[in-house]
């Protein structure tokens, strides 16, 4: 035996730690009772529980009913679907559109309005500079190098110099509508796309 073995008391040595044991046997009782499951209840959740490996049996019937369906032809298939809800009495529901689902019966539009179909509004832009003035091309070049990100003045001068440029893609009206004005006052033509 180590020195050090020698030192702790015999009944020490031969408990193992709470946390040993619990792994081994589970939590305390105390705890499951405070959850609400024992030890039983566990093994009986267990007990019933399918197992995924075993592969279900079906009975003759069905496998030739599965193999009859199988065959049809997609109008067969629809007149084999038209009979069984005329034979089981199911109500023929067609699909509602997500909007009319979500109001009241109180609230629902009338048949007889014609819907107006709402033009969707453009909420990000592509500025483009088309043509500027030569005088001011300094001026465009300077300002240019603001609003593309990364640029040094030898590229915006290249960009500026080889029209129709894209200057940004994707940014908002307002952030658009900033560009263009700043372009168009420094001698530049643009188009917001």
């Amino acid at each position: 035996m180590l020195p050090a073995a020698r030192a702790l008391p015999p009944r020490l040595l031969r408990r193992p730690p709470a946390a040993w044991r619990w792994a081994a046997a589970g939590p305390p009782a105390a705890g499951l009772r405070a959850l609400g499951t024992g030890r039983a209840r566990r093994s009986e959740a267990l007990a019933g529980a399918p197992l995924d490996t075993a592969a279900k049996e079906y009975s003759p019937k069905v496998r030739q009913l599965v193999r009859d369906i199988a065959g049809l032809t997609l109008l067969e298939v629809a007149d084999l679907n038209a009979l069984l809800k005329e034979t089981l009495k199911i109500p023929d529901v067609g699909v509602m559109p997500a909007a009319a689902a979500s109001l009241q019966p109180s609230q629902a539009a009338p048949q007889e309005e014609e819907e107006i179909p709402l033009k969707k509004e453009k909420t990000h832009f592509t500025v483009r500079l088309t043509e500027l003035k030569p005088a001011d091309k300094v001026k465009l070049i300077k300002e240019v190098k603001n609003f593309v990100p990364g640029v040094n003045l030898v590229q915006a001068k290249k960009l500026v110099e080889s029209l129709p440029q894209e200057i940004k893609a994707n940014v908002s009206k307002e952030e658009a509508e900033k560009i263009k004005a700043a372009l168009e006052a420094a001698g530049g033509t643009v188009v917001l796309e």
